[in-house]
């Protein structure tokens, strides 16, 4: 699995996006896979969850969805390796105070530099699901300009 994600990463240095997402059942392994591959590609990790947290507590509520955007691209960068940047734990790009489209944040990125991402959510078809139809954070995004990479 990890040679298949590492060639993967190689092949889409070339594309306009070069966003590969990380798609599996919870507990599958999803995380223990980006770590191998940080570990291999001698890239760290981001927690988004954590970084980009830590950053937004410190900006008043009523600003937070002006700056996130920004802040998301910092830690991005600041982590980003060779051209790389593998991001987990990215639940916090779908609380709907940010007013975000954590797809479109990924791609804007993507066209930058290669980010693989996991996705906390699943793939049905060529879509891409986060939590359940009539949950306030629901999210159904079609797979256009990124490449799944499906783990069971």
């Amino acid at each position: 699995m990890l040679e298949a994600l590492n060639q993967r990463v190689d092949d889409v240095a070339s594309l306009n996006s070069k966003l590969i997402i990380v798609i599996g059942p919870p507990r599958s392994g999803k995380t223990r896979l980006l770590n191998a591959l940080a570990k291999q590609r001698q890239v760290g990790a981001v927690n988004v969850g954590a970084a980009l947290g830590h950053m937004l507590l410190e900006i008043p509520g009523t600003r937070r969805h002006v700056e996130v955007g920004d802040l998301f691209k910092d830690v991005a960068a600041a982590h980003a390796a060779d051209g790389l940047v593998l991001l987990d734990n990215i639940e916090l790009l779908f609380d709907r105070s940010l007013r975000l489209n954590p797809l479109d944040l990924l791609k804007r990125q993507a066209h930058v530099r290669r980010v693989v991402a996991v996705w906390p959510g699943e793939i049905n078809g060529s879509r891409l699901i986060y939590a359940a139809r009539g949950h306030p954070e629901y999210q159904d995004h079609g797979v256009e300009g990124l490449v799944p990479f499906e783990i069971n």
